[in-house]
């Protein structure tokens, strides 16, 4: 039965958020334009890149990967600005340190989350394989047992993740986050800080749409309002509009799960158990031996795909958690910078 389809989230608009940040007095120069253009630019690309080349293509582990591939770029050239602005962490505003603390941690938790979603679908291919194993032994109670199996993955694979159902609220803690401080009199400060609005903008985009697939709602989708006139903005919402739209036609049609290679696997094993369960008729040894190797194909490329999209996880963790953590260092020896997420003064906290 087809689930009634979910209302779409609001398009969240912050009016615009670069009159947040114009600097009153100081204006860029050639070198802070050109910085800020190649920074845009290279976003304005990356997000080209990532539209489907098919329909299909949303959600399938491999684009999945290339989004994570693409977000963990982001980020590390947001650290290579950083160090071509030549605009030292002690030289901030304690207001753009507190938006980093607080974005960094919000995003670890919800790496942590997706890593915990990422490991329990993988447990599910030891089911998997079990099943496998049960059909080619060739003993009495081979069926029954691959039954077992099948039912025990099914249940498996449909439960929850109370830390992905999570992921809603924090995401719309970033969206919050979007309104940006603002930066007097620092051309420096603006440039980071529109270059810091495009980083958040794709992370939200990216996060929310990970958050949707894994709890197997469209309600953890977020439609974001960007200036037009900023450089990556028309790439982004071709791009939003494309990916959003399909996830939510696929919610609507009332699958299991808008994971392709999982829906892949699902569609094999409902095909399969009613042979399994019944037992197997002289027509229909063939069709069998033939869903057994689609399964084992589609098992196979399900573990590779969610090995492949963990480690990209991992990796974007750990990118943000070196950005925190030098972050924190550089603030080792001042005493007026307090880590908004602990509430202790950050010297305090680093010597602890």
């Amino acid at each position: 039965m087809s689930r009634p389809q979910e209302p779409h989230r609001p398009f969240f608009s912050f009016g615009n958020p670069f009159r947040m940040i114009s600097p009153k007095g100081s204006q860029l120069s050639p070198r802070l334009l050109s910085l800020l253009n190649a920074f845009e630019e290279t976003l304005a690309e990356r997000l080209r890149k990532l539209h489907p080349k098919d329909k299909n293509d949303v959600l399938s582990l491999p684009w999945m990967k290339s989004a994570m591939e693409s977000l963990c770029e982001t980020h590390t050239d947001i650290k290579s600005l950083i160090t071509d602005l030549e605009l030292p962490v002690t030289d901030w505003d304690e207001k753009w340190i507190d938006v980093y603390l607080d974005i960094s941690v919000k995003l670890l938790d919800i790496c942590i989350a997706f890593s915990s979603e990422l490991s329990r679908l993988s447990q599910g291919h030891l089911l998997l394989q079990c099943v496998l194993h049960n059909l080619e032994s060739n003993t009495p109670k081979q069926f029954v047992r691959a039954c077992s199996s099948l039912d025990s993955w099914r249940q498996h694979i449909t439960s929850k993740n109370l830390r992905v159902q999570n992921c809603h609220s924090i995401l719309d803690n970033l969206v919050e986050s979007l309104n940006l401080p603002k930066v007097k009199n620092s051309a420096k400060g603006k440039v980071l800080m529109q270059a810091m609005y495009g980083v958040k903008v794709q992370t939200v985009f990216v996060c929310s749409v990970f958050a949707a697939a894994f709890s197997g709602s469209s309600k953890k989708l977020l439609d974001l309002e960007v200036p037009n006139t900023i450089l990556w903005a028309q790439a982004y919402c071709n791009l939003q509009t494309n990916v959003n739209g399909e996830i939510r036609e696929i919610f609507s049609s009332g699958k299991f799960t808008v994971l392709k290679e999982l829906e892949a696997v699902d569609s094999i094993v409902k095909k399969m158990y009613p042979m399994i369960q019944d037992g197997l008729g002289p027509v229909e040894v063939e069709a069998f031996e033939h869903s057994v190797s689609d399964l084992r194909t589609g098992t196979d490329t399900l573990s590779q795909g969610l090995d492949f999209l963990a480690k990209e996880v991992d990796v974007f963790f750990k990118i943000v958690l070196s950005g925190r953590d030098a972050l924190l260092c550089n603030l080792r020896a001042s005493s007026a910078v307090t880590d908004p997420m602990s509430g202790t003064n950050v010297g305090e906290q680093i010597v602890r």
